[in-house]
């Protein structure tokens, strides 16, 4: 039951992390990936938002 969970996180926490990382936005935020309805919320919001990397 271990195994899968593990593989989950590393198959889309670590890459979303940079995504998220590289955006401007705090690692931390990533945590809402892994939570049902929220982690689409968030993807929506954080799509649309003015991302701070791009900011000048």
């Amino acid at each position: 039951m271990l195994l899968p969970l593990v593989g989950y996180l590393v198959l889309i926490g670590i890459p979303a992390a940079v995504i998220v990382g590289k955006a401007g936005y705090s690692k931390a935020w990533v945590i809402l990936a892994f939570i049902p309805v929220v982690n689409l919320i968030a993807l929506w919001v954080f799509a649309f938002s003015k991302w701070p990397a791009l900011r000048g």
